[in-house]
């Protein structure tokens, strides 16, 4: 055995001796400091992947839905090995089980709806949890589908279906997917704008979004909004036709979310950037056209959204036909990147979801809606991930939209917007 080499006696010249100290003093003196540094602010001062994932591997929930693409490509396509984490994807049953899973912990993350995460957080859709919102995934792309028995009677758009609620008093039902969610939202939206009172002149259930062709092929409802591809699988199996899309209601609306825990970000913050990382260069790879027909075939395999390939492309690449003998290309079909435009999270959007929250009854009392979006919405977080792949970031954490019925919406004053609209609860 080697004897240890004796370094006691071994001397530096005067030179080299000044420098060890001076670089052994910088060091111990960096460390010193960086313990009397809070760990919040520490993890703020992330740059450069200097700090590694906390955990490496991330699960994360999905529904079988064409917008759950990103979380899916960058999975299969190992963006997720570029950042140092993996990323197993859990195909869930329901907006339902995807709340339980996160909430429980099962889940690290989900591909989920907007104002899912909002109600969560506000103890209004289940249990009540402290949540983030860490990126939007899409904007655009669900829509609202009418069964042919409605066609039948004439109610082909939301004027003529006003007049046949009027007329032929019966029990119209429809369906969303989630009670906070987006396409609740969307569907009294548009409902609404026609006069017709989502609560009182027709009925609501919710339907988990695979589940909706079904349930209306055998008679369960007259129309629903979800996401793609069911409103054009409902249109392949001749049960129904798309009487409005999403983007009619509000021009790159969003959508999906990257949505987990609070306790998440806060616990794992270079893993949550990691994942967005990750998500973002699966979404500009998504939004290449010239990649949407492989993508589709990707997600299409039954371990994802279990669809054939031809219904989910269609509309992925945003030739449409609403299943009237009307076809069109429609420039605000599903968008996953649009030059970083769709992953920022403007504090406005999930403010929006507020306003909806309270005025169809979710909420009794106006919240601080600035103050709740500020909470949940992870925007330093996300400008940080969106540094370190080069995706732009919009200078305002607010932005303006007019949507279907003439009003615009710019986060200003949504207490005011909220109690505004002549049919609410």
């Amino acid at each position: 055995m080697k004897k240890p080499i004796d370094t006691s006696s071994v001397t530096l010249p005067e030179s080299g001796r000044r420098d060890f100290l001076k670089k052994s003093s910088m060091i111990l003196t960096g460390a010193a400091l960086m313990a009397m540094v809070p760990p919040g602010v520490r993890s703020a001062a992330w740059a450069a992947g200097s700090d590694a994932p906390e955990l490496k591997e991330v699960k994360v929930g999905f529904i079988p839905l064409t917008d759950c693409a990103s979380v899916v490509i960058a999975s299969v396509m190992k963006f997720d090995e570029k950042y140092g984490i993996k990323i197993t994807p859990s195909k869930e049953a329901s907006w339902a089980a995807v709340r339980d899973k996160l909430v429980n912990g099962e889940l690290h993350a989900a591909h989920v709806l907007y104002g899912l995460i909002y109600g969560v957080h506000l103890g209004i859709g289940g249990p009540k949890k402290d949540m983030s919102v860490m990126m939007t995934l899409n904007n655009n792309g669900q829509a609202i589908t009418l069964s042919n028995q409605l066609k039948e009677k004439g109610a082909t758009s939301g004027e003529t279906l006003k007049k046949l609620v009027d007329s032929d008093k019966r029990d119209y039902t429809f369906a969303q997917t989630f009670p906070t969610g987006t396409h609740a939202m969307w569907l009294y939206y548009w409902l609404a704008n026609y006069g017709i009172d989502p609560f009182k002149d027709v009925k609501n259930i919710t339907v988990p979004p695979p589940q909706m062709v079904a349930n209306m092929r055998v008679g369960n409802m007259d129309g629903f909004c979800v996401g793609e591809p069911w409103n054009n699988r409902a249109i392949a199996d001749k049960i129904g036709f798309t009487a409005a899309t999403t983007q009619d209601i509000w021009k790159d609306h969003p959508e999906k979310v990257l949505g987990s825990t609070a306790e998440f970000t806060q616990k794992y913050p270079n893993t949550a950037r990691a994942l967005m990382m990750a998500v973002l260069e699966a979404s500009r790879y998504i939004d290449v056209m010239a990649n949407r027909r492989g993508v589709a075939e990707i997600i299409a395999d039954k371990s994802y959204v279990n669809c054939p390939v031809e219904i989910i492309d269609q509309r992925m690449e945003g030739k449409y036909e609403d299943g009237l003998g009307k076809k069109w290309d429609d420039a605000n079909y599903m968008k996953f990147y649009n030059d970083g435009a769709v992953n920022f999270p403007y504090l406005s959007d999930g403010m929006w979801f507020l306003t909806q929250h309270k005025r169809w009854g979710l909420l009794k009392e106006d919240p601080d809606y600035l103050a709740v979006a500020k909470q949940i919405n992870q925007v330093e977080l996300y400008k940080q991930a969106a540094a370190q792949v080069k995706v732009p970031v919009p200078k305002n954490v607010m932005r303006s939209s007019k949507l279907l019925d003439g009003t615009v919406w710019d986060g200003k004053d949504p207490k005011k917007y909220a109690n505004s609209f002549k049919i609410k609860a």
